[in-house]
């Protein structure tokens, strides 16, 4: 039986993300790492295609959510969603508007949703405005991201500046009173001659009831949390049955390491926890910038402290040591040096016997699952809200699975690295 949802995720960890929430919701789920070369497996109930195209040129960034579109509709899918980070990550160019209207184009549809509410992790929509915890989206780090960051706060401002047909917002009245009223809200939104309905959401029920509200909706736009609500609608229509997707995969025994890119403000608090307590190493890109040999020394430190218990490796640091290392190296230069670092950092602890890796920035996950040669995940136990165990399926003969965990930068509380481990299944 093919599929019936469709994602395509803009890095590595939202595709995680969302593909947790679909498993909750009980959807068999896979996610893969690209668009795949073979065909899409059948037994499934929704597959999601991470890409890694936040950050790229607006027009890749199309390029290759077309092609990831594409690909679902020959497996089949009824029913498509672009999944983007609960914080709007992009710029005045992009990338959601952009990739957005492209896929509508595509599938022929004129209105879609724009909400990147998840409540579970403190992003929260009110008046079309997005809420970091207590706090303003333009008042939080993110006003501060390397990359992207958010100095606005207002949603149907960011993505209007992003796409050519108007924006209206769908508030939070309309949907207090349920899916009924708040599709009729869509309604009265389209015949408006808008395009997109920014959607208030300040908990699970307000996703619940989107969910609902997008039942017939060709194309959804939104972070991982309208998710929740989607599985239901199949359930439904009598299309699927609920099952316990989550993969009672066997863990792979070995060593443990952290592998850390992200510098927002949660990471950096879950690596100074476990640095208090595991042995910590530090990877700086104006070192990698001056020809030091930072993978052979992070590799040969590693090689006298893995056998001590999960070991970490990081780039994590403070916005203002970021700003420094940017201005010397240029943003692209510093990303890519520390990304490119990492990962055959990473790739060395796989090769010395890590078999259970947790990865901290989209970024960061989506280079390390590339040098790893993975080319799909299937869904374990969920850690902390938005970011699961999963299983690596290897594109390669022979590698051995890993138990990975992908962090989005923003995820996870203090002591996520330190008692992630407990989560997998035994």
């Amino acid at each position: 039986m093919a599929a019936l949802l469709g994602c395509i995720a803009d890095d590595f960890t939202g595709g995680t993300d969302l593909a947790g929430m679909l498993v909750k919701g009980g959807m068999r789920t896979i996610q893969t790492i690209g668009v795949p070369d073979s065909a899409a497996p059948t037994d499934v109930d929704a597959i999601v295609v991470a890409l890694k195209s936040r950050t790229t040129p607006a027009a890749d960034a199309v390029r290759e959510s077309l092609a990831a579109l594409r690909w679902l509709q020959a497996a089949g899918c009824r029913q498509f969603y672009f999944k983007y980070c609960s914080t709007f990550d992009s710029t005045p160019a992009g990338n959601i508007g952009p990739v957005a209207e492209a896929l509508m184009a595509a599938l022929g549809t004129d209105f879609t949703i724009a909400c990147p509410a998840f409540p579970a992790n403190g992003r929260t929509i009110y008046k079309g405005v997005l809420f970091v915890g207590d706090e303003l989206l333009s008042e939080s780090g993110m006003r501060k991201h390397p990359l992207t960051p958010m100095t606005d706060s207002s949603l149907v401002r960011v993505l209007q500046a992003q796409v050519r047909h108007p924006v209206g917002l769908a508030d939070h009245g309309a949907v207090s009173k349920g899916s009924a009223a708040l599709a009729g809200r869509f309604a009265e939104l389209k015949a408006q001659g808008k395009r997109f309905a920014v959607v208030d959401a300040i908990d699970n029920e307000d996703l619940m009831q989107i969910g609902r509200a997008c039942a017939d909706m060709p194309l959804v736009t939104a972070g991982s949390g309208v998710a929740l609500g989607l599985p239901a609608n199949f359930i439904d229509a009598g299309l699927m049955k609920p099952c316990d997707a989550s993969t009672a995969f066997e863990v792979p025994k070995g060593l443990r390491a952290v592998v850390s890119g992200s510098c927002s403000q949660a990471t950096q608090a879950q690596v100074a926890a476990m640095k208090a307590r595991n042995p910590a190493f530090r990877v700086d890109a104006l070192d990698v910038s001056q020809g030091r040999k930072v993978v052979e020394e992070a590799l040969a430190w590693a090689d006298v402290h893995l056998a001590d218990g999960p070991v970490l490796v990081y780039a994590t640091d403070s916005p203002e040591h970021v700003a420094a290392v940017q201005r010397e190296l240029g943003t692209e230069r510093a990303a890519e040096l520390v990304e490119r670092t990492l990962s055959e950092i990473a790739h060395g602890l796989v090769e010395r016997g890590v078999s259970q890796l947790i990865v901290a920035g989209g970024e960061t996950s989506g280079a390390v699952v590339k040098r790893l040669g993975v080319a799909g995940l299937r869904i374990g136990p969920e850690i902390d809200p938005g970011v699961p165990w999963t299983l690596s399926v290897s594109s390669r003969e022979g590698d051995r699975p890993v138990a990975l965990a992908l962090k989005s930068g923003n995820f996870g509380s203090t002591d996520f690295f330190l008692k992630a481990w407990e989560y997998l299944p035994r």
